[in-house]
């Protein structure tokens, strides 16, 4: 399960960027499934917006396309699952469907943002480096 983070960073050639591509290849593999809100995909897309013209962002995101990512749409049942965890871990709503889609699936949330921390233990989480 990707945050925002796993997937811009690749995207932008970051440090973790090559983590990142090590677990695409494995979902390629077949060997892992990567799952990504829609929520998250559209932060991506708003952070890129940020550092960039909206066409060229636009250009970039649609790179995920070619990427072994199932986007996964909100539902209703996903959206109050997801206020649920925002309210008992104090996470940003946006953090929360990440964190609701990996509860979800038994995923293992792929992520470097430090508010996750929260969590605890909750479920599995790999941490990257920025």
């Amino acid at each position: 399960m990707l945050d925002a983070g796993p997937l811009l960073a690749l995207l932008e050639h970051k440090p973790a960027a090559p983590r990142v591509n090590e677990i695409m290849k494995e979902a390629v593999r077949g060997h892992c499934r990567v799952l990504m809100s829609t929520v998250n995909y559209g932060e991506v897309y708003g952070i890129l917006i940020q550092h960039h013209d909206a066409l060229t962002a636009m250009h970039i995101v649609s790179a995920v396309s070619r990427l072994p990512v199932e986007l996964h749409d909100v539902t209703p049942q996903r959206s109050l699952r997801a206020a649920e965890l925002k309210t008992k871990y104090q996470l940003y709503y946006m953090d929360s469907f990440a964190a609701s889609l990996a509860v979800e699936n038994k995923a293992t949330l792929v992520t470097s943002d430090i508010d996750f921390r929260k969590l605890g233990h909750s479920f599995p989480i790999l941490w990257l480096k920025n």
